[in-house]
């Protein structure tokens, strides 16, 4: 904004002229004494306070974008119109704390130099012990004219300083606006309080990947004014991420010459979705990670649109195959084949696209924007490999089912592997057996007496990651559900809280089945551009069949989690009375893994009066809500206030028949004062069986909460946006807001370290 250093130039110029005219008169008759003996110029002395002036003034502004409004909007290819709605939100994120700190040195400069003017003699020698002064030229005094008028400029360049701070988003700053046709105008607005909504994905043939805020204003989000402490402190440190921007799906996890390897949707460009390659990372136990280059990019028409969700197989040979959708220019979604380009590398640096891709495209009868993500592959009894792909008919979301010999040829089985009707598109489909004997994972090729196998589908149209446990038939390619009422899309989550696009894998070494899923943001877009990045991983979780109830599977941290663990305290038989909140002194709560077990009081169980009331986490009104029994848990990134908290906690609800039914919840309603954050309510039934008492584990890890119930039968994840509760802040508190039952708790909570997440060395060496 260069009017406005004219404008300040202008003010100061005669403030200066006059004072350097008055000290260089003064400094004629001499200069005062510092106790060092050094002389000191008044002209540096008036120098630093002009610098003062002119950094407070030129880094208080806002930086905007600005464009002339006669050019065309395709003048402008850089800034997209969605661009350029975030880019007049962005200014630095030191900026008004930094403005107030020069403009305090500034004013503190000018009272200085004020009370010197103003002294009768200000520019006297000092005087010695005998009150008398060295010989020499005596100092005159201030023509009281010139007095007034340095006093009367340097009020004036403090008023305008001040008018400039508070007007810095007033008249002068011009934002970039789309208008009603569409071309680029600037137009005057008082302050960026709103953002609208913008939509990622659903355009391009992919499920929604911006966060659908619900506080809003006419359509509009309340924006929070987020500062960089509060950013900074978001970031996970035992999480996998990128060191910035946009990352959702996990593609083709695998095990390979003793390294874990990742992939991942992401976008290197910015942290909002778009622009889509392949991440990779790799680990020797997938916790301590190293980013390597990109695996795979956008370069050929038929992924020129976006390299999409994939999966990777390893063949018996060792040798590895990816198989991935790709986007064309028209929008196609067509699947294409990829390899190592040197199987000797343990890191597979280097991938190369088969030349005859794309090796399937959409049957007839499939539209063109509905047939992605194909699974790791398995073989047939007759040495075929078979794999699936999600896609719809209507509103009946389906597993597409192929076989092939060699990966380049494939045939189309008649049906599907399964349909559910009225649930939609089917994303990321996987397909895995379990064991209901052992308690080891199973290589996706494994079939026969003691197995079940499972089928998973993210739905396109609520974003939630559903799975049943049933029959596969392997002869005419089905899968049929155990129980058709809990089937694909209409029964069990994966996770209750933010979870999608999860991905299995077979660790050949430690014989797991290991799953990843995407937890994306619940914040608002404007604030993850303002931090940089945005998504992240969760946990790795080991899953097993739960044979206790034949309906459930069992999620669980990787046991590699565990080598975190610093020191840990432990809280044994901690009575809570109705009513209650006791903290837990733990130190920072930022970073902990929390095992807690709860007995509640068998009288009041038996006293209980039943109900015929449905309880439900999300619209029961959440920990706030007092019952006979429950909810009663934990509080986790609390304020010492509990003005931020996110209860994490079970409720038993009692039937007008005496049955007991328990829910795990988590509660974000009253987890952050910041505006543009969701804070919904979430939870589901939890199984209870017989005998055991409420068990659960939660990883806290900066704005992540990853809670498990029973073992891993029910699991929550939330991001948690807290303006209060972070850094030494945060703590952590049990409650029982029961209004009848007594609650004993007994913990174990440790602290844990951060995670070493960054790039490959130069010289090879982890």
């Amino acid at each position: 904004m260069p009017h406005l250093f004219v404008l300040a130039i202008a003010f100061l110029f005669p403030f200066f002229f006059l004072v350097v005219k008055l000290l260089k008169k003064q400094l004629i008759h001499g200069g005062y004494t510092l106790p060092s003996g050094k002389i000191k110029s008044n002209q540096i002395y008036f120098g630093k306070f002009s610098l003062s002036f002119f950094f407070a003034f030129s880094w208080s502004q806002p930086r905007t974008v600005n464009h002339p409004p006669c050019l065309p909007s395709e003048a402008l290819p850089i800034y997209s119109n969605e661009n350029l709605r975030a880019l007049k939100h962005r200014t630095p994120l030191f900026l008004p704390s930094y403005s107030a700190v020069r403009f305090y040195f500034f004013f503190i400069r000018f009272i200085q130099l004020y009370q010197t003017m103003a002294d009768t003699d200000p520019f006297l020698p000092k005087s010695s012990s005998d009150g008398s002064y060295p010989t020499g030229s005596q100092a005159t005094r201030r023509s009281p004219i010139k007095e007034q008028l340095t006093i009367f400029f340097g009020l004036l360049a403090v008023g305008l300083f001040a008018a400039l701070l508070i007007g810095k988003n007033g008249s002068y700053n011009a934002h970039v606006q789309e208008n009603k046709h569409g071309s680029l105008a600037t137009s005057t607005t008082k302050k960026p309080e709103t953002l609208g909504p913008v939509s990622r994905g659903p355009a391009a043939g992919v499920s929604e990947k911006s966060n659908r805020l619900s506080a809003k204003v006419d359509g509009n989000l309340l924006v929070y004014p987020w500062n960089n402490s509060m950013l900074s402190w978001q970031r996970t440190a035992f999480h996998f991420q990128p060191e910035k921007n946009w990352m959702n799906d996990p593609n083709g996890p695998l095990f390979y010459k003793g390294w874990y390897h990742f992939f991942y949707q992401y976008n290197p460009n910015a942290a909002v979705w778009g622009d889509i390659v392949w991440g990779h990372a790799v680990s020797r136990d997938m916790i301590h990670w190293l980013h390597l280059p990109l695996a795979m990019v956008a370069d050929q028409w038929y992924d020129v649109n976006g390299v999409w969700t994939g999966s990777a197989t390893i063949l018996p040979d060792g040798k590895v195959v990816m198989l991935y959708t790709g986007s064309t220019a028209e929008a196609v979604q067509v699947q294409n084949l990829a390899y190592p380009a040197n199987p000797n590398d343990p890191l597979l640096i280097n991938w190369v696209k088969y030349p005859g891709n794309p090796v399937l495209v959409p049957p007839p009868g499939i539209d063109k924007m509905d047939f992605r993500d194909p699974t790791t592959a398995w073989l047939t009894s007759e040495g075929k490999w078979r794999i699936t792909i999600g896609s719809k008919i209507n509103k009946t979301g389906i597993a597409l089912i192929y076989d092939t010999t060699d990966f380049i040829n494939y045939e189309r089985l008649d049906g599907a592997l399964h349909a559910v009707s009225g649930t939609g598109m089917w994303e990321c489909v996987d397909f895995f057996p379990v064991s209901k004997t052992e308690e080891n994972g199973l290589e996706t090729s494994v079939n026969g007496p003691g197995v079940k196998h499972v089928v998973k589908a993210s739905l396109d149209d609520d974003r939630h990651d559903y799975y049943a446990i049933g029959t596969y038939h392997e002869k005419n390619g089905t899968w049929i559900p155990d129980q058709p009422e809990i089937d694909v899309g209409i029964g069990i989550r994966y996770d209750y809280g933010i979870f999608y696009a999860a991905k299995t894998f077979y660790d050949q070494n430690k014989n797991r089945r290991v799953l990843w899923g995407w937890i994306g943001e619940s914040d608002s877009e404007a604030a993850d551009v303002q931090k940089g990045w945005a998504s992240l991983q969760s946990i790795p979780r080991t899953i097993l069949f739960d044979n206790k109830t034949g309906t459930h599977l069992l999620q669980w941290p990787v046991e590699e989690t565990e080598s975190l663990r610093l020191k840990s305290n432990e809280f044994n038989q901690v009575t809570l009375q109705a009513g209650t909140v006791v903290p837990l002194d733990v130190g920072s709560a930022t970073q902990l893994d929390i095992m807690a077990e709860f007995v509640i009081d068998k009288e009041a169980l038996e006293k209980a009066t039943g109900s015929n009331e449905t309880f439900s986490c999300g619209t029961s009104g959440g920990a706030a809500e007092r019952g006979a029994l429950g909810p009663f848990g934990l509080l986790a990134l609390a304020d010492e206030s509990l003005s931020e908290k996110t209860p994490v906690y079970f409720y038993i609800a009692k039937g007008s028949d005496g049955n007991l039914k328990t829910f795990f919840c988590n509660d974000q309603s009253r987890s952050s004062a910041a505006s543009d954050v969701n804070k919904l309510i979430y939870g589901s039934f939890v199984p209870v069986l017989e005998g055991e008492n409420l068990s659960l584990r939660m990883l806290v890890d900066h704005s992540i909460i990853e809670s498990f119930a029973q073992g891993g039968r029910t699991v929550i994840t939330s991001r948690v946006y807290p303006t209060k509760a972070i850094y030494g802040a945060a703590k952590v508190f049990l409650f029982n807001n029961a209004t009848e039952a007594s609650v004993t708790a007994s913990l174990k909570i440790w602290q844990m370290n951060s995670a070493f997440i960054r790039p490959y060395p130069n010289d090879g060496k982890f």
